[in-house]
């Protein structure tokens, strides 16, 4: 290929985001400098995380400028290297960007080198193999501190993070309970992922009541993906010295200047709840160990994996749309063509 295909941002996005947001353009292909690597990358990993970055405003990333390329986490190929430690062929996961080649070097955050296991596709580094099963992982072990026998409840239960933290909890003998959209959602999570309960929160008439109704004794580990008014109930539900990991704001990522209320707070005072964010790439050291129990489970099918895969580079503006519309089950991810 003489060009590199790359999708860039055409305007700061308010609200959803649609195709008009995004452009595909061509560039010259990459060249490489000492101690960099030439990646072709073969899947996109769409984040709801992105969405945060198109929109002009500091977090913890520099938001990406208009006709800046969208950056995203991607498994790729090596195909040139200046750079020992990585030879051609070798396969790659780092926080890359939306375009057909990537040049890299050892400072990319979430790199790692991967050796796909046989059996276990390629496509499954991007998610349950990759950032979302890595972050359900650490988030549970290192900032919830789960143990056997506790309840676990997790908001978009059905989604990449929340179907992997349901699974991972009952392999830690946990009882998990789940917040999903759709009656569809939630027969996936009960019945294809083993939660012990599911609970529709577009038809719940009360979040707290709904979840107290199942854990009449309360919540040990609230894993948060949403925010928003989901958030706010489970102050309500949580056991004296629950903890709340707080993964995604996703209720509010469409709609940053008016972020729904949290009206709840005084419970983590009265529950002396422990409350607490974090990002995957803080936990980097914990990757290899968590791959190497996850890559078991999901080999020997004790957890399960849904993929929501939308084929070709120019097709991911509308791809990032559904995920961010609640439209996609799973993992959402693009391969590139």
């Amino acid at each position: 290929m003489s060009v590199n295909r790359q999708i860039t941002l055409a305007s700061l996005i308010h609200g959803s985001p649609t195709p008009e947001h995004f452009k595909l353009v061509e560039s010259a292909m990459p060249s490489i400098g000492e101690g960099e690597f030439l990646v072709r990358n073969l899947y996109l990993s769409l984040e709801p995380a992105i969405r945060g970055w198109l929109e002009g405003k500091e977090s913890y990333f520099p938001p990406i400028p208009i006709d800046g390329v969208i950056k995203g986490p991607t498994v790729g190929r090596v195909v040139e290297s200046k750079n020992s430690q990585y030879q051609p062929g070798d396969i790659i996961f780092a926080l890359n960007r939306w375009e057909d080649y990537s040049v890299v070097d050892e400072s990319a955050i979430l790199l790692e080198k991967l050796s796909p296991k046989e059996g276990i596709p390629l496509s499954y580094y991007v998610g349950p193999l990759g950032g979302s099963g890595t972050t359900a992982y650490c988030g549970l072990h290192e900032v919830g501190h789960i143990q056997t026998g506790q309840t676990v409840v997790v908001s978009a239960a059905a989604g990449a993070t929340g179907s992997m933290v349901g699974q991972i909890a009952k392999q830690r003998g946990c009882r998990v309970i789940g917040f999903v959209g759709s009656d569809a959602k939630a027969k996936l999570i009960t019945e294809e992922f083993g939660f012990d309960a599911a609970i529709n929160y577009k038809t719940a008439p009360d979040l707290a009541a709904a979840v107290k109704e199942l854990v009449p004794d309360g919540v040990d580990i609230y894993y948060d993906n949403v925010g928003g008014a989901i958030l706010n109930a489970m102050l309500t539900t949580m056991k004296v010295y629950g903890r709340i990991v707080c993964c995604g704001m996703i209720a509010d990522y469409n709609q940053t200047d008016n972020r729904n209320p949290i009206t709840n707070l005084w419970e983590v005072v009265a529950r002396q709840l422990t409350m607490q964010g974090f990002l995957q790439f803080t936990y980097h050291d914990k990757v290899p160990a968590a791959l190497a129990e996850l890559e078991g489970w999901i080999k020997s099918g004790k957890i399960k994996v849904v993929e929501d895969i939308t084929e070709g580079l120019a097709n991911t503006p509308q791809a990032f749309g559904r995920l961010m519309s609640g439209a996609t089950t799973g993992k959402a991810l693009v391969k590139v063509d």
